[in-house]
């Protein structure tokens, strides 16, 4: 083979491997196909304790005895509470506060001038009850004692957290019988687990303000259940199987 023969087959062979690596290229990936579903789980149990926000409120023309008559009355409570058998660590101070009272007294030539004519102070507490069915007596001690601000009942559980794990596994279960379903309906096969995301969606409790109380009788009051929710979104593989 002489020089110019050499040199036509070396460029020939430049070109083929050049268009084979085109052609690489050039083909499409494989299909990625995948399903994304969401796993529900639910569970209703009966509560364990309820926390109480309430609190003491009065009224007065000097600050430092407004600020006074609550500390007394609080102190009142807070006795009430301890003597019921609420553990200290079971009361928490939530809100400590003193606003001035104003009064706007409006002059001939329509010039608003305020000035204070009054103090307000406040305290209140968040009150963990873990026997529930004292709760109603508990209430009424406080009443009696002079709180006069309640901002609502909450229940709940002594670990919400311990319930959550035991519905997560349920939710996965569930995202993947979805997935199946979808899958034979598709007619195509479920495959590995790609991804999952824990988003939960927390927990619903019963929550109502206590209006009024009559210090007669133990304030009825009715526990029910509360409802745990956990949600999952979980991403599948997804193979459509080929005809032989």
């Amino acid at each position: 083979m002489n020089l110019k023969t050499w040199a036509f087959a070396v460029g020939l062979g430049a070109t083929v491997a050049l268009g084979n690596g085109m052609a690489a290229m050039a083909e499409p990936a494989a299909d990625v196909r995948h399903i994304s579903v969401t796993g529900v789980a639910r569970v209703a149990i009966a509560p364990t304790l309820a926390r109480i926000t309430l609190g003491v409120r009065e009224d007065a023309k000097e600050a430092q005895i407004a600020m006074a008559a609550v500390s007394e009355t609080m102190t009142d409570v807070l006795h009430q509470l301890y003597e019921a058998g609420i553990e200290r660590t079971d009361i928490q101070t939530n809100r400590l506060s003193l606003q001035p009272q104003w009064e706007k007294d409006r002059s001939y030539n329509g010039q608003g001038v305020q000035k204070v004519v009054g103090f307000q102070a406040a305290n209140t507490v968040i009150v963990t009850v873990r026997d529930l069915d004292q709760l109603g007596a508990v209430l009424d001690q406080v009443l009696q004692a002079g709180a006069n601000q309640f901002q609502g009942l909450r229940f709940g559980v002594e670990d919400p957290d311990a319930v959550q794990d035991q519905i997560r596994g349920d939710a996965v279960r569930d995202a993947r019988r979805k997935a199946l379903r979808l899958a034979e309906a598709a007619e195509a096969e479920l495959g590995v687990v790609r991804s999952i995301i824990d988003s939960n969606a927390g927990r619903h409790t019963d929550q109502f303000a206590l209006r009024e109380a009559s210090s007669r009788a133990a304030m009825p009051i009715a526990p029910g259940e509360l409802v745990f929710e956990h949600r999952v979104s979980v991403v599948f593989d997804l193979s459509i199987p080929t005809a032989n």
